[in-house]
């Protein structure tokens, strides 16, 4: 490693690539999933389980990277959650059967629920807090360009070369990936935290796990509704064990007392709500243009790519819009906004201009790429360094869930729609009426955000938004 500190963009540009590339490969690979299952000679039906072994993984993991970092340091595990990613993306991608494949995406899991909060926490430590929001703005781009760019680069991949490529494009992020987190990124440490929550581990596995797959099989339909609410019960159960235990533990794996702290405990709950409109974007988009409007997966690929496009746009402005106006007030008016163009997707129709439906997409990529910035942000404003490995840990866990549950009510409220209606498929009006739900709900974050005080996060822009 250099002698030299590495400025805060080139750490914020090195662990965003590192999170883009799991984004990326978390849907990039659906689009791929029926030529794997011709490959492997198997019903398309059952390569579901290569998504639900990831996600599950994830699910485990998740809350113990805190712990790790803690104990191993965030430089040590960032660096060989990109190797363990890119060890399991070299293993997909010679899959020659389905459980060799189910093996190798739980070992990409496993990497993948260690950059998520561990790259999130190396720049809490090596970045100053007044660079934070810049830093942190570049850690949004993954999560939005990630979803919409995925599903059509994987239609070229598979249509023009072979599914294997769609994990071997990891190999040499990775490779890059590893020897930059060698080169630049500082190996800050902290005290040694107390003994492993073995028993935390387990609960917090089983209520995750059980949350998401429950949701997920709803939203889908891909299991029987009372299976669904059985993994429902059991997450909730699980929960409330964990909740308990929890509060006997000395050091427990997720630390609720967290929420005690206004500023994250606001960044939580009024971001669950805004996520749970934006996590239902990627799927509800895709669909309405082409089974709605008829677009093939490329044409509607080049439309999404524009919520893309807005967000790298935010990127500059991010520090400027929040010292002039304040986290509280950014927040508040932000998420309206946000949630009128989430809204306005459901207006779209095939005859509308196609510089129209750019626009709209192009500036919602903008305001949720800023709203996402200031949660990230705020969130860790009056933490100290003790407590950010415990806070990522909790913030990527409920994260990860509120972006499945977004899913979940994107599907409900479209198939309802189209019940309602009496169509066995849904139509361009059921779409609509999907999407003003999920912007309903996002807009339900503004008022949540309305308990910051006035110069929350101040110390963060240098602004006096107290004004």
């Amino acid at each position: 490693m250099s002698d030299r500190a590495p400025t805060p963009r080139v750490t914020a540009l090195i662990v965003a690539c590192a999170l883009f590339m799991q984004n990326l490969d978390g849907t990039v690979i659906a689009t791929a999933l029926p030529t794997m299952a011709h490959a492997f000679g198997v019903e398309p039906v059952r390569m579901s389980i290569a998504l639900t072994s990831y996600m599950l993984s994830l699910a485990i993991f998740i809350p113990a990277s805190g712990w790790m970092a803690d104990r191993f340091g965030a430089r040590n595990v960032f660096r060989a959650a990109i190797a363990v990613f890119t060890i399991g993306s070299i293993l997909c991608g010679r899959a020659d059967t389905l459980a060799f494949l189910v093996a190798a995406r739980i070992l990409q899991g496993i990497g993948g629920a260690m950059m998520i909060p561990v790259g999130r926490l190396v720049l809490l430590r090596t970045v100053p807090k007044s660079e934070l929001v810049s830093a942190m703005a570049w850690l949004t781009i993954p999560s939005l360009v990630g979803p919409v760019i995925g599903p059509p680069l994987g239609g070229l991949i598979v249509t023009y070369t072979s599914w294997r490529w769609i994990f071997d494009i990891n190999v040499p992020i990775g490779i890059a990936g590893i020897v930059l987190v060698t080169r630049f990124v500082q190996d800050v440490k902290e005290p040694p935290p107390g003994r492993f929550d073995g028993l935390g581990l387990v609960l917090s596995a089983i209520t995750v796990a059980g949350l998401m797959f429950g949701l997920e099989t709803a939203g889908h339909g891909l299991a029987p509704l009372p299976v669904s609410l059985a993994l429902v019960g059991t997450g909730l159960l699980s929960a409330l064990l964990y909740r308990m235990h929890a509060r006997r533990a000395a050091y427990p794996l997720l630390d609720f007392s967290l929420m005690r702290v206004p500023t994250f405990a606001v960044s939580v709950v009024s971001g669950t709500l805004f996520r749970l409109g934006v996590g239902a974007l990627p799927f509800l988009l895709p669909l309405m243009l082409q089974l709605g409007f008829g677009e093939s997966p490329v044409e509607s690929g080049m439309v999404t790519f524009m919520s893309s496009a807005g967000a790298l746009v935010m990127k500059p402005v991010a520090s400027p819009l929040l010292r002039r106006l304040g986290f509280r007030r950014t927040l508040l008016w932000n998420a309206l906004l946000s949630a009128v163009l989430i809204g306005a997707c459901g207006l779209f129709r095939p005859s509308w201009p196609s510089l129209a439906i750019y626009a709209v997409l192009l500036v919602g990529g903008f305001v949720r790429s800023l709203q996402f910035t200031a949660y990230n942000t705020i969130a860790y404003a009056d933490l100290d360094r003790r407590q950010m490995s415990a806070a990522t840990s909790l913030y990527s866990t409920i994260q990860q869930l509120s972006l499945t549950l977004g899913i979940t009510a994107g599907a409900a409220a479209l198939e309802i729609s189209a019940l309602l209606s009496g169509r066995a498929q849904p139509g361009i009006g059921d779409y609509g009426m999907a999407f003003l739900t999920i912007g309903f709900i996002s807009a339900l974050a503004a008022p949540a955000s309305a308990g910051l005080a006035r110069d929350a996060g101040a110390e963060l822009t240098g602004g006096s938004a107290a004004r």
